[in-house]
């Protein structure tokens, strides 16, 4: 009898967490900006229109325009910043700027490792490129 009383918080923890991890149902009124990046790296929204945004996983903005910060995250080798050879993980802030949200459309903010930096692409529902990442800073 004791073990289903343990198993029961464990399950509940568990159906706690595949809650947690769901995305908000997109707003028809808004855009939605799905975020990618290659294997290896991290992507994650950070800022919109220079407020902190809530969620790492992805934007939900009004039509029109709006800055969009990312935080894109790679690891490169040390051997490179004059130190042991080991990987080294980066993170750079990359701002894309666009005027063009519509109301409805999914767009996707492609951003990845340039070397020592990162860029980023918004691509609309299309695949179409319609604005390009301007690199705010890097750190490690």
């Amino acid at each position: 009898m004791r073990r289903p009383l343990l198993f029961l918080p464990l399950l509940s923890l568990l159906l706690l967490g595949a809650c947690a991890n769901r995305l908000p149902p997109h707003d028809p009124q808004q855009a939605w900006i799905d975020l990618r990046g290659p294997a290896g790296s991290q992507v994650g929204a950070d800022r919109l229109n220079d407020q902190r945004w809530p969620d790492h996983r992805y934007f939900q903005v009004s039509p029109g325009e709006h800055s969009l910060q990312t935080r894109v995250g790679f690891e490169v080798s040390s051997s490179n910043l004059g130190r042991a050879d080991a990987e080294v993980w980066r993170t750079c802030i990359v701002q894309v700027d666009y005027d063009g949200f519509s109301a409805g459309q999914r767009y996707q903010l492609e951003a990845r490792p340039y070397g020592f930096r990162a860029m980023a692409r918004l691509r609309d529902s299309s695949g179409q490129v319609v604005a390009r990442g301007r690199l705010v800073r890097c750190g490690i």
